[in-house]
């Protein structure tokens, strides 16, 4: 298992976080994700998925992940 953080800019609500959660959680390997406002902490399994595709389900939500 891997482990990322995402800073993400845009979220101002839990509504933001439940559609965060939502978009990361719906993703294949995802095994646990933790958001909350500005950050996503997620665990996923490597080879089902990688940070690219997480962060690809965070922008398809409409928010913006910060480069680190």
């Amino acid at each position: 298992m891997s482990e990322v953080t995402l800073v993400i800019e845009g979220m101002s609500c839990q509504h933001c976080v439940k559609s965060v959660k939502k978009a990361v959680d719906s993703i294949r390997g995802v095994t646990s994700s933790d958001v909350a406002l500005g950050s996503a902490k997620v665990v996923f399994d490597e080879s089902k998925t990688n940070r690219i595709e997480i962060s690809k389900a965070v922008q398809d939500a409409g928010y913006k992940v910060k480069a680190e």
